[in-house]
Order: structure tokens, then C-alpha cells, then sequence
């Protein structure tokens, strides 16, 4: 990683004066230059599209399991969770994830109910004729205000 760093930015500062600086050798990083790329990177490289396209095709919820999960099954890889794990993390992929529905009402209490006079007729002949209301349920530390 440092000498893809050196490479990126040789054209703002020396490359000796880098190598110094990150107490590298110049002869390491021109090594690396020449160094053809391995397999491995070659192949991350093509994971890491199918692993975008996957993600991105489900709305960006599915995280390093499911997408290794996804990838095994329906594209043929043969990859651990733990590396597309580590490709979405050096890639800062995230899956968004949602709250579940929470139900507030509890319709099992010994209260009355009011009768539904309006049963969904909302036409009305004048002002004020029909009056409707609602409660809005919103959680604080203290506990829910209505």
C-alpha cells in the first residue's frame, strides 16, 4: 500500500524524497512497479464488480454474508464471507439497514371504543359538520408523548 501511495503521487512530489519520508528503499518501490499482478489481485478485482453489481441490484441492503451467499449461488464464486468482507470494507461498502415496523397501538385493554359515526364518509355538506383527530406517537427518553 505504500507503494501504490508513492505511485499515485509521484507526479507532486520525488519519489526519493517519498521513499525517505515512509522509510521505504527506491529500489522497493521500482521493484514494485515492475511486478507483474498476481492472480489474486486479478481475481479481487473482478469479485469486487460482481460484489458492487450485487449489492447496488439489492438496494444496498445486503451485507458480506448474504452477497457471499449470492455470488456462490447465482455467479459461481468460490470466495469466503470473510473476503468479501474485507473487499467491501477496503472499499467502504455498507449496507443500509432499516428499522422493523413497530407496532404502538395495543388493541387488547378493557377501555372503551368510541363508534365509527363516519365510517369513511368524509363528504360533508358544510364547515364543522365533521370533526376527525389523530394521535401522534413520538418516542423521547423519557417514554412515548402523545
Amino acid at each position: 500500500m505504500i507503494f501504490q501511495f508513492i505511485h499515485q503521487h509521484r507526479s507532486h512530489f520525488s519519489v526519493e524524497r517519498m521513499c525517505n519520508v515512509l522509510h521505504v528503499s527506491v529500489s522497493g518501490y521500482y521493484a514494485f512497479r515492475k511486478r507483474k499482478r498476481s492472480k489474486r489481485e486479478i481475481d479481487n478485482e473482478q469479485l469486487l464488480v460482481d460484489i458492487r453489481v450485487t449489492f447496488h441490484a439489492h438496494r444496498k441492503r445486503y451485507g458480506s454474508p448474504r452477497i457471499t451467499q449470492w455470488l456462490r449461488k447465482e455467479k459461481g464464486w468460490s470466495c469466503s464471507k470473510n473476503r468479501v468482507a474485507r473487499l467491501m470494507k477496503q472499499h467502504e461498502i455498507r449496507a443500509t439497514t432499516h428499522r422493523r415496523y413497530r407496532v404502538t397501538t395495543d388493541s387488547n385493554h378493557q377501555h372503551p371504543v368510541a363508534d365509527n359515526r363516519l365510517n369513511q364518509n368524509f363528504l360533508v355538506e358544510y364547515s364543522n359538520q365533521v370533526w376527525v383527530s389523530d394521535i401522534t406517537y413520538i418516542p423521547t427518553q423519557e417514554g412515548w408523548l402523545y
